[in-house]
């Protein structure tokens, strides 16, 4: 036993969440509506672990975007299924999670916008971008990831 526990959430992701943000402003920009679901058990126990002063470490984006549609301004959990259009991006204030585990996303993307609204910046430094080939990346294969720590204090 190494003291984490493992929770599960659901998201159907649709192709919204890789269509590519073309808008100036990212106001403009509509996601598809996609739908998720949390157990009670799973709600309970990210909620005991927050009260405890453990840490929610979030494995994926997808995981990230159900998490944080379904918590309250607190960041309290409870079972509940639904639909979500939520567009994370940078100056969002997390309300759930204090990491992501994630991998290489492509520019434009809604999901680049995500992590480098756990960064607090608007463009990722590419220091901070695995070398990898691109086509790879895209297809799973010698992807690399790595863990984001969540900023809000700013």
């Amino acid at each position: 036993d190494m003291g984490v526990n493992i929770a599960y959430v659901t998201l159907h992701v649709g192709l919204g969440t890789f269509r590519p943000v073309k808008v100036d402003d990212v106001l403009e920009h509509h996601m598809h509506s996609e739908f998720y679901r949390i157990e009670e058990e799973d709600a309970e126990l990210i909620n005991e672990t927050k009260k405890n002063g453990g840490r929610v470490i979030s494995v994926g984006t997808t995981s990230t975007r159900t998490l944080e549609s379904v918590a309250e301004e607190d960041g309290t959990l409870h079972a509940k299924s639904g639909w979500t259009d939520i567009f994370i991006y940078p100056g969002y204030k997390f309300k759930v999670i204090d990491g992501l585990i994630t991998n290489f996303h492509l520019p434009e993307s809604t999901l680049l916008m995500l992590v480098s609204a756990l960064l607090d910046i608007a463009i990722i430094p590419v220091c901070l971008l695995p070398p990898i080939n691109v086509r790879s990346a895209c297809i799973g294969e010698h992807t690399k990831s790595f863990l984001i720590s969540v900023n809000n204090t700013h």
